[in-house]
């Protein structure tokens, strides 16, 4: 994953549906219009603003190499829940901004669509999840992402 575009591939390529593709693409358009970097970057980089990334001691961040199926959902799902809460730091100091209100939106969209397909596929994520309202008690029914598929 070394650039948005991929990033944006792979997500509709893997996880979404065929009417996701119109916002993806709008989401796509909109980043590049700004000084933010993709989800995937802004996590690896710890900043979304490009213009705020100072690099320090490392000119090239950490790629991160997802194992198997699962490992790769959770990096998408890292990657939009760190673009969700930089971007909503913002927001704080820039409530009328209005393209990064709609950039937001979509990532948090994306976001609790991807967390929807991980659980249904994987199990629940969080002790909050829609998936543990099932009976009998449903956290440890699947294998912990650490003990392998």
């Amino acid at each position: 994953m070394n650039n948005y575009k991929q990033f944006i591939n792979n997500y509709i390529n893997k996880f979404s549906t065929p009417t996701d593709n119109y916002e993806q693409q709008n989401v796509q358009n909109n980043v590049q219009k700004s000084n933010l970097y993709d989800p995937y970057e802004g996590l690896i980089r710890g900043n979304m603003f490009t213009t705020l990334y100072d690099p320090y001691k490392i000119k090239q961040p950490y790629e991160i190499k997802p194992m198997n199926q699962q490992a790769e959902m959770l990096t998408y799902i890292d990657a939009l829940c760190f673009a969700c809460v930089d971007l909503s730091l913002y927001l704080d100091t820039h409530p009328n901004d209005q393209q990064a209100i709609q950039t937001f939106n979509q990532y948090r969209k994306e976001k609790e669509d991807l967390v929807k397909r991980y659980e249904n596929q994987f199990g629940p994520l969080t002790l909050d999840s829609d998936s543990l309202n099932n009976y009998p008690w449903a956290w440890n029914d699947r294998p912990w992402p650490w003990e392998g598929n």
